[in-house]
């Protein structure tokens, strides 16, 4: 059976949507539907109900789905590692937002140096998507703030984010929580750490811009969990109240991770590198 009409049912099925699985794949969604269309042929069942909304697998899909899924994964795997097999040719990288301010940039840089041959695709977002993208394969490595602690994922190298509670110093900030992102696991362990604290009032803001952030921060409109790297760069520092959390409070370093059945052909090498 071809491989790529189960990429794209694959596709199809997690979307629950023809458009948007022909956006991810780059197709259109007439080639979308007409592989479709010969995927159900081959196997002599109809694979999707049309519903309002988009799609949903039929009885047959759904028994289809994993084994696809499977076969499309193990297919992906096969020909990354065949292109890398005596060089890494290509990494893809997953980041958390903070960490492609923190550090991607100097982690690029390396790479370039030491291996100039080697083509870089990146893929930004929360720790928790970037998770799902590194199991899914999307992705070679990824900086993640927290260990994991996955039975699939495996650390490669551990760096210091220097994470501090922020707060206005020149007026008295409201009880509200300020975060990058509304599933971040800075703004998910903020959110404990007050609740542990005994405050359950608090309001919550989500802004993605750190800049922003930072601004709202310094008029006193709430408190933010940041790396005092990012309030640096944006020039807040003598503006805010920075207070550090005790080590046993807060155990939230980014680790670089990958997959344990997918270390990259330069594992070796990430786990020796140095970043600030």
């Amino acid at each position: 059976m071809d491989s790529s009409l189960l990429k794209i049912f694959v596709a199809v099925s997690k979307h629950q949507s023809i458009s948007l699985a022909a956006q991810e794949l780059y197709f259109t969604q007439s080639n979308v539907t007409l592989r479709i269309k010969q995927l159900e042929k081959k196997l002599g069942y109809p694979l999707f109900h049309r519903v309002p909304k988009g799609v949903i697998l039929t009885y047959e899909g759904e028994k289809l789905y994993p084994y696809a899924l499977d076969i499309v994964t193990k297919v992906e795997e096969t020909i990354l590692k065949m292109k890398n097999i005596s060089e890494q040719t290509l990494l893809r990288i997953g980041t958390s937002q903070a960490n492609a301010i923190i550090r991607l940039l100097p982690f690029i840089e390396k790479l370039s140096v030491d291996f100039p041959t080697t083509q870089i695709e990146l893929f930004a977002n929360g720790t928790p998507q970037v998770i799902d993208a590194l199991l899914e394969y999307k992705v070679d490595i990824a900086f993640v703030t927290g260990d994991p602690k996955h039975k699939d994922i495996v650390v490669l190298n551990e760096f210091s984010d220097d994470l501090y509670m922020v707060e206005s110093k020149h007026k008295v900030s409201k009880n509200c929580i300020i975060g990058y992102r509304e599933k971040s696991t800075h703004l998910n362990f903020f959110k404990q750490y007050w609740e542990a604290l005994g405050n359950t009032e608090y309001t919550t803001i989500i802004l993605e811009n750190y800049e922003v952030m930072l601004g709202c921060v310094k008029a006193g409109m709430g408190r933010a969990f940041l790396s005092k790297i990012i309030v640096d760069k944006y020039h807040y520092t003598d503006d805010l109240i920075l207070t550090k959390l005790q080590p046993n409070e807060c155990n939230l370093e980014t680790h670089l991770v990958c997959r344990k059945d997918s270390v990259p052909f330069i594992g070796d090498y990430l786990k020796q590198m140095q970043l600030h």
